[in-house]
Formats: C-alpha cells, sequence, structure tokens
C-alpha cells in the first residue's frame, strides 16, 4: 500500500514539474523603431526561460531576411509568481542594446520591459501571442 501512495504522489509531482509554463509559446513583438517585429519563442532553457527569434517581418508585415533569426533575445527568466517573471535580461536588435528586464502574463498579452543604467534608461513593449 505504501508503494501505491508513494508511486501516486511521484507521478503527481513529476507531472507537475513536467506542466508547460503559461509564458511558453510564439509572441509578436510590437514594431522597433525601424517598423520591424518579429515572433520570438519562449520556452525552458535549463531551470529557466528563454526566447529565440524564430521569424522576422519588415514594416510592411512581410517576412524578411534578418540575421538575428536564431538568436535569443530574451534569457535567464525566472516565474516570480501571479504572472510575473524576473531576473532575466532582453536583447533589442534595434538598438542593439541588452536590458535587465522583467515580465508581466496577462492572457494573450506579456509585457515586457527593460532597463540599463541602473534604471535611468528603459523601455517597454507588449507582445501578442501568436495562435
Amino acid at each position: 500500500m505504501k508503494r501505491l501512495a508513494l508511486a501516486a504522489l511521484m507521478a503527481l509531482t513529476g507531472g507537475a514539474l513536467w506542466a508547460a509554463d503559461p509564458v511558453e509559446g510564439v509572441w509578436k513583438t510590437r514594431p522597433d523603431d525601424n517598423g520591424n517585429f518579429g515572433y520570438v519563442r519562449i520556452a525552458p532553457c535549463g531551470d529557466r526561460l528563454c526566447g529565440v527569434l524564430i521569424r522576422a517581418f519588415d514594416k510592411t508585415g512581410a517576412e524578411t531576411h534578418s540575421d538575428n533569426i536564431g538568436r535569443k533575445i530574451v534569457w535567464d527568466m525566472t516565474p516570480d509568481g501571479a504572472g510575473g517573471y524576473g531576473g532575466g535580461q532582453v536583447w533589442a536588435p534595434d538598438r542593439d542594446k541588452t536590458y535587465a528586464s522583467k515580465m508581466v502574463l496577462s492572457g494573450d498579452t506579456l509585457s515586457v520591459s527593460g532597463c540599463v543604467l541602473g534604471g535611468l534608461i528603459c523601455r517597454a513593449q507588449d507582445w501578442t501571442r501568436v495562435k
């Protein structure tokens, strides 16, 4: 009986460990300073979450080639609870700057924000989930 209870507990715990984080998936960024936008796939990378640029689009919405496809845009994010994520970095291709970042998930909107120089210069974007 103890083995059955232990097996049930392990199955429940193991299932919870393998459950996908709600932020996982593909997100459309807001257009950058040049009007370009992209699709970023957020997925686990080790014990954290990362986002990789998987597609790029020009200001007309046409898919375009980008040397940044396959590059990490977001990395080292960890869940803070209640839809919040922190401790990560976000790279902005249009300015070639890396910002200390956080994210907040609300339904199909992901608010991504980051700062440099100890919070003196900050940027924020709302990304939408691609379905």
